[in-house]
This record gives C-alpha cells, sequence and structure tokens, in this order.
C-alpha cells in the first residue's frame, strides 16, 4: 500500500466545528464539556478533541502533526505507519509500546485506531513529540495545553499607582483574551494564545481595591482572574501587549504601556577630567559615598543582552537573551512578593550598552543591582562579583568610573554568599567566581551576576518554568533576608 498524505477533509473540519458549538452548548446546559488539547507552535495554535478510554485521555496524532509538516500514514489492520518528514514510526494496536526510526518508545497506555484515527495516550506526547519533531515539547497533561518550542508568552502584573489604582499586565506577545465581569472580579480567558504561569500562581498588589490576581489553567486555556473590590474594566494598549486593569469611573487612556517606569539616561555633572583619566572613559559615575540617599527602587533587574545582541546561542531555537528576560520577570515577581520594590532595565528585546545598564542602576540609587545570564555549558548557577583594575586610584570628589565599585565589593560578596547558601539549601549546584564582567565594576552600589545554566543536560530546562523560579526564588530570598544589610548602606 503506498504511502498518502492525509488531509483534514472539508467534512472532518465540519465535524470540529460542530464539535465546538456542542462544547459550547454544554457549557450553557451545565453539563461537562467535551476535553481538549490546545497547540501552541510557531506554525499554527490549534485545538483538537481528546478521547477518554479506560481512564486515559487519548488524542489522534496524525491530526496533531498534519499543521506542523508533511505527514503521512497507512494501516494494514494491525500496524500503523507513520511518516513526519523523514522520521517513521510504527504502532501496533493494543500494544503499550511503539517503534521511531527502529528504537523503542513507551507509551504508557494501549494504542488505539478508531475510525481510522490512530490514537496515542496524552500523557506519551512528552516523549514522542521531541523524537519525531526534533525539538523541545512542554506538556501540561492536566490541562491539556502542549507548547511545541519556546513559544511561551509570559507576563507580568504589578500596581502603577493606587489613586485611581490601575493594575498593568505587560505580555511577551500581543493577546486577545475573553474578557467577562461579576462582582469582585474580571476573568481573562486565554483560548488561542500559549500564555503561561508566572513564578506565583497568586500575585498580591497590597491594594485595597485591586488586592489579587491568580492564575489557573485547564481543558486547553488559561485564565488570569483578577480580584477587586470596586467595578473595574480592562483596556488594551500596546498593540494587544499590555492590558491596565482600571475603575470603570476612571478607565486609562491608550498611552499606559508599561507597569514600570523607564529608565532615563542620567546625565552626570560636567567636569574636567585629570589629564590621566583614560580620553574614552564615560565620565564619572557618582559622587564618592559620603550620605545616605533615597532610593526609589531597591533592587535594579538586568536581562543581559537583547536587540542585535543575542549573547549565547543555547540552541538552535534559543539565544541567551530570551532566557535572560523570562528569569528577569521572574526574579522580579519573586522580588515584588518579598515586598522589595524592583526595577527590571529590559523588559522587552531592546539592546543598552554596559555603560548604559551601569547609568540607569547609579541614577536610580538602588540597593543591589542584578545582571541575569545563561549558559549552555556546566551545571547549575554561577555568581560572579567584579574584578577590578590593579591600583586605578579615584580623583578628586569623583569615582573613577572603571573602579566605582570598590567602595561597595565587599557588600557585594557578602550578597554572593548569601545568594549561594541558598541556592545550596535547594540543592542547585553554584560555584561563586570573580570576573571582569561589566558593567559589574561600574556600579555604585552592591552588584552581582547571575549565570544560570541547566542542572543536568537538558538544555529545555532553561526555559521550564519550575527551574526558572527555583533559581529566582532562591535569589529572591537571600536578597530579602539581607535587605536590612544592603539598605543600609550609603
Amino acid at each position: 500500500m503506498p504511502w498518502t498524505r492525509c488531509w483534514i477533509s472539508r467534512s472532518r473540519r465540519l465535524v470540529l466545528v460542530a464539535t465546538l458549538f456542542l462544547a459550547c452548548a454544554f457549557l450553557l446546559s451545565g453539563a461537562t464539556p467535551e476535553k481538549h488539547l490546545s497547540v501552541y507552535s510557531v506554525a499554527a495554535n490549534y485545538s483538537l478533541p481528546l478521547v477518554v478510554h479506560e481512564a486515559h485521555d487519548y488524542v489522534g496524532l496524525l491530526e496533531l502533526l498534519e499543521p506542523l509538516g508533511r505527514v503521512s500514514a497507512k494501516f494494514d489492520g494491525q500496524r500503523w505507519r507513520l511518516r513526519y518528514n523523514h522520521v517513521e514510526g510504527e504502532f501496533q494496536v493494543g500494544k503499550t509500546h511503539a517503534r521511531l526510526e527502529g528504537r523503542d518508545a513507551d507509551l504508557g497506555a494501549r494504542f488505539l485506531m478508531q475510525n481510522d484515527r490512530g490514537l496515542v495516550p496524552l500523557s506519551s506526547l512528552s516523549s514522542l513529540l521531541p523524537r519525531i519533531l526534533g525539538g523541545p515539547v512542554t506538556l501540561h497533561e492536566a490541562s491539556g495545553r502542549l507548547f511545541i518550542g519556546s513559544v511561551a508568552t509570559h507576563f507580568t502584573a504589578s500596581l502603577a499607582g493606587e489613586n485611581p489604582p490601575r493594575l498593568v499586565f505587560n505580555f511577551t506577545a500581543p493577546v486577545n483574551p475573553t474578557i467577562a465581569t461579576e462582582p469582585g472580579m474580571l476573568r481573562m480567558t486565554f483560548s488561542h494564545e500559549p500564555v503561561v504561569a508566572p513564578a506565583l500562581p497568586t500575585l498580591t498588589f497590597g491594594s485595597k481595591s485591586i488586592p489579587s490576581a491568580s492564575y489557573s489553567e485547564g481543558n486547553g486555556v488559561a485564565v488570569v482572574t483578577v480580584n477587586s473590590t470596586i467595578p473595574v474594566i480592562a483596556t488594551f494598549t500596546n498593540g494587544g501587549r499590555s492590558i491596565v486593569i482600571s475603575p470603570t469611573s476612571a478607565a486609562p487612556n491608550s498611552n499606559v504601556t508599561q507597569n514600570v517606569p523607564q529608565p532615563v539616561p542620567a546625565t552626570p555633572a560636567p567636569v574636567t577630567a585629570p589629564a590621566t583619566a583614560p580620553a574614552a572613559s564615560p565620565g564619572p559615575a557618582a559622587n564618592a559615598p559620603s550620605a545616605p540617599v533615597a532610593r526609589r527602587y531597591f533592587a535594579v533587574v538586568d536581562a543581559s543582552h537583547g536587540g542585535d545582541d543575542h549573547g549565547e546561542t543555547l540552541s538552535p531555537t534559543l539565544t541567551e537573551k530570551d532566557v535572560t528576560v523570562a528569569l528577569a520577570r521572574s526574579l522580579r515577581q519573586e522580588l515584588e512578593s518579598r515586598g522589595i520594590t524592583t526595577l527590571v532595565l529590559r523588559d522587552s528585546d531592546t539592546n543598552l550598552s554596559v555603560d548604559q545598564r551601569a547609568a540607569f542602576a547609579n541614577a536610580d540609587h538602588a540597593a543591589i543591582y542584578i545582571a541575569l545570564h545563561a549558559a549552555s555549558n556546566g551545571r547549575g548557577v554561577r555568581l560572579y562579583t567584579a574584578l577590578l583594575p590593579y591600583r586605578e586610584d579615584d580623583s578628586g570628589a569623583f569615582l573613577s568610573w572603571t573602579t566605582a565599585q570598590r567602595a561597595w565589593l565587599p557588600l557585594s560578596q557578602s550578597a554572593v554568599s548569601a545568594v549561594a547558601a541558598e541556592l545550596q539549601k535547594r540543592q542547585i549546584p553554584v560555584r561563586t567566581l570573580t570576573a571582569p564582567l561589566r558593567p559589574l565594576n561600574n556600579v555604585t552600589g552592591a552588584a552581582i551576576a547571575v549565570e544560570v545554566a541547566p542542572q543536568g543536560s537538558d538544555l529545555a530546562q532553561l526555559t521550564a518554568p519550575d527551574y526558572q523560579q527555583l533559581v529566582t526564588s532562591a535569589v529572591a530570598t537571600a536578597i530579602a533576608a539581607a535587605k536590612n544589610q544592603l539598605g543600609a548602606a550609603p
């Protein structure tokens, strides 16, 4: 029997439409809706019905692969053979194992044929698909959501004001959720977007009007519920990348696009540089430390690289700049949940020079600056403090740009020790080092760099929310424990 390309026929499309219509009808009637799997990929986002058999959820493997590439299948009565691009697989009805490229693949439950459809257990997709597609796959089995590659849409949420209160959600990609309101809450349902959970599923904001928000997912959708004590309305801004929740009597205008003030480059006071100063120096960093300065943000979190600067190419589909942004958002959420006001310098795909990063941190007078990096080599986390040039003295009332960190270096080393101890408590391999890693030596405050690598050989761990939270939670816990010491520094 020759290989044939299997297309979704018009009748099958009509069946799928009818299925969705019936699911809506079930919802309205109170009956249990049909279970679905939502698939998110670079090629397409789509939904497939699930079949329940012997307490296991099943999905049609051919239907799942059709939108992703060239796929064909044939069935000879007992064996169902599948070809996706150049990968071949063989499945036998009633068997719990399959063959992919001549190697065994455990399905966890029996393979089924139903109406000429080859059905595999939903739980098997996390092991089957990476071998078929040749890339990372993340399955949220309990909620029926499948992410192929690095397609997840992350978000942050924070209160932008209290009079009137405005809760701002920033997303890494445009979203268009269904929004419903009822007394005491506003619910955003994401049926088509690969929105994933923040570092903490429940977010608190310290506002009497909008005290909290929570994230949940199930049956192929993600839901963000905003709890409020007043009537609120949602407004889309920034091309669908931001959603602002505000009182119905004070809806924000379309210019509101972000949840934290963006840093403004500091302009140092003009000064005649000493004759010995390097001609290419970016200028004085700050006055020599002598008196406490009021701080707007306690911590500045810096996602390294961005824009044209991709950083390390971690895999064919993953660059360092993308991982560091996700880590920065997670760390901000962890810090703010512990009462530490935090500014993220780069919350989008833009490029900042190392001098700009230091200038922004110094202008904000933050108690601690945390640079985030990612790496494919090594295991666990590496922590860095500055390695300063030897015998470069300060001149006059201004600090040398290349050694501005000198007065704060002991505090930076103390912060690194605290973070290392907390990582060790959580069984994360950790090393502490010194390195000429700019802009650490230009920062006038405690300054550390956190470089995250996988715990093992699986690079997909770098994008796993659980691992990111494990690391950022440890960092935030250590910073919170040292808050008094850091805040007392001049």
